[in-house]
């Protein structure tokens, strides 16, 4: 590693009643990559949306080679030698290979734009990142994979010093990642310096050379990769002492699981979102899906929801072979699905409580099996009672409730559809310590009483901890662990997220 040629000091910044950031400090050297970590809510793109001028800065300074600069536009930003790679590439899928390279730069030869220049320059480009494409095909002809690493090269066109890569390998499979890790590490070379983003606790420890890790906006520490242990890392983007983990009374809130299998799935694979997970539910079973943010919970509720579909493998549900090719075929299956994000995914804000509960058994049912006002009204009230929804009354706008209560219309929703399975993705984000709790034993009761199978998903370890009898530990997009009964603990679980370290 080189000089510190970023540096980024007592940086805050402040949105209408929050605070995202606040007194972070970040510090880039040539020639290294640096991985920025944290949880959901770290702030982590804030900091990047900072630094390349999306957002102004509130407080702090950023430095570039030891001078200032005040970026006001991602443009601006790149001028200055920032340039970013999301996830979701940001070129043009219209233009060509050539012309997404050279976009808005083009060389000239009597005043016009000389495209035998423009494509022999992109071509001779690629070729030192052996990539061997037609470069005047459009990009859209071209997998992601390629079109990032498109992205990489105009990067390095436009004599970028540093480079952002935003998850970049969420999308790419195995092959495709090493090749990517390859230009990566001939970009250090070449004495770059490298923002690497990602959830993939692997490819971190593989890459990069220092990490920064966030947690609620603020700086929890810049640690050497090789010093620190992948299980501490754990401990400190969580927010977990491990000297002083606490044991929970378990046993009072614990289902029983049946004999009876629900559900069972074997080698499942879904390119870019799961790898070879086996996995088993049982009748009255509550099962966590347990992770860091990106390892693959969501992507595997997804699936058995029907809303991302399995390319390998077998899904077999009450011991019959099924596939699952949509959420509507889950649903005659008895799953329901409660997703994490309840505003974009969940609640149709401009309806009533009462449109908002019977939603799935209307689609369950047809669009020409119109369920009767009068049973509409029934289903609604009894919701509202048995789940305590604090409405004015069952015609409110849902847009109007607390987060708590819209949650519980949420759930409402799928328990009238009388579901075997319900999918619990992230249900007490953002909501009250009181309506936590009654989720959390809500989902036991069902569990308990009714025989339900329970897929419950939290980035709070506690609360898997008191709910769940069985963990599924998943890290980039496999399955590492299971844990059971007596085993389930703060530790073991952070134990198997970083890959059985003590």
């Amino acid at each position: 590693m080189g000089d510190t040629i970023l540096k980024m000091r007592h940086i805050d910044k402040i949105f209408p009643g929050v605070k995202a950031l606040s007194n972070v400090d970040f510090n880039l050297q040539s020639g290294e990559v640096h991985s920025i970590m944290g949880e959901n809510g770290a702030e982590k793109s804030t900091l990047i949306k900072v630094l390349t001028g999306v957002y102004p800065r509130n407080n702090g300074t950023v430095t570039l080679y030891d001078k200032e600069i005040f970026p006001k536009t991602p443009k601006e930003a790149q001028t200055l030698g920032i340039s970013t790679v999301y996830q979701e590439v940001n070129l043009c899928p219209n233009l060509s290979v050539a012309e997404n390279i050279f976009i808005g730069r083009e060389p000239r030869k009597f005043g016009f734009i000389d495209w035998r220049q423009i494509n022999k320059r992109s071509q001779e480009l690629l070729h030192t990142f052996n990539i061997d494409i037609d470069v005047t095909k459009t990009l859209d002809n071209f997998p992601v994979a390629i079109q990032q690493m498109i992205a990489i090269a105009r990067a390095v066109e436009i004599d970028a010093k540093i480079l952002i890569l935003d998850e970049p390998t969420s999308s790419l499979d195995e092959e495709e990642t090493k090749r990517l890790f390859t230009i990566i590490r001939e970009l250090k070379k070449r004495n770059m310096g490298i923002i690497f983003i990602s959830h993939f606790l692997e490819q971190i420890y593989e890459l990069c050379d220092r990490i920064t890790i966030l947690r609620n906006g603020e700086l929890v520490g810049e640690y050497i990769t090789t010093e620190l242990p992948k299980v501490e890392l754990v401990a400190k983007m969580v927010g977990k002492d491990l000297d002083s983990v606490k044991e929970f009374d378990k046993a009072a809130a614990k289902s029983i699981p049946s004999d009876q299998l629900f559900l069972e799935a074997n080698n499942i694979n879904c390119i870019g979102k799961l790898n070879q997970m086996d996995l088993t539910i049982h009748k009255g079973e509550v099962i966590g899906l347990a992770g860091l943010l990106g390892s693959g919970r969501t992507e595997t509720a997804e699936i058995l929801f029907g809303i991302n579909q399995i390319n390998k493998g077998e899904l077999k549900i009450h011991s019959d072979k099924v596939q699952l090719s949509n959420p509507m075929k889950a649903m005659q299956k008895k799953i329901a699905f409660c997703p994490e994000d309840r505003k974009l995914q969940g609640i149709i804000g401009d309806l009533s409580v009462r449109d908002n509960i019977i939603l799935a058994l209307q689609a369950k049912e047809g669009m020409f099996r119109h369920i009767p006002y009068q049973k509409q009204v029934m289903l609604a009230d009894d919701c509202i009672n048995l789940l305590k929804i604090k409405v004015s009354d069952r015609e409110q706008l849902i847009k109007n409730l607390s987060g708590g209560n819209q949650q519980k219309v949420i759930i409402a929703r799928w328990l009238i559809t009388e579901p075997e399975l319900l999918i619990l993705d992230e249900p007490t984000r953002g909501i009250d310590v009181g309506t936590k709790s009654e989720i959390q034993k809500m989902a036991v009761t069902l569990a308990k009483t009714k025989g339900m199978s329970v897929v419950f998903i939290s980035s709070e370890m506690d609360e898997m901890i008191r709910t769940c009898t069985k963990l599924i530990i998943l890290r980039d997009h496999k399955k590492v662990a299971e844990i059971e009964n007596e085993e389930i603990s703060s530790e073991n679980i952070m134990k198997a997220i970083a890959g059985g370290e003590n």
